[in-house]
């Protein structure tokens, strides 16, 4: 599936992933390929990435490696949109 991490400076990457897990609102979730539509408002925590992210070097400090997941920091939370298989991610 697609994925976009939008901030309102900047768009942090755009590419291929194989998952994405997230601290929704509600709890936790994880959306994969084919995942049914859905829009989620997101809380402070952790967003863990699951594919091969080729991250530009001006935002590798928002992100960290561990293992075959990406960890992404969410500071004051965002929104996740997951949409005929492309997921943007809202951060602040």
């Amino acid at each position: 599936m697609y994925l976009e991490i939008v901030s309102p400076e900047a768009t942090l990457f755009q590419g291929e992933v194989t998952s994405v897990s997230v601290p929704g609102a509600q709890g936790s979730f994880q959306v994969l390929n084919h995942h049914a539509a859905v829009v989620s408002t997101l809380v402070k925590g952790i967003a863990k990435i699951e594919g091969k992210l080729e991250i530009k070097e001006a935002f590798k400090a928002y992100f960290q490696h561990k293992g075959d997941e990406t960890i992404l920091t969410l500071e004051n939370g965002g929104i996740l949109e997951m949409n005929g298989n492309k997921v943007i991610l809202f951060v602040d």
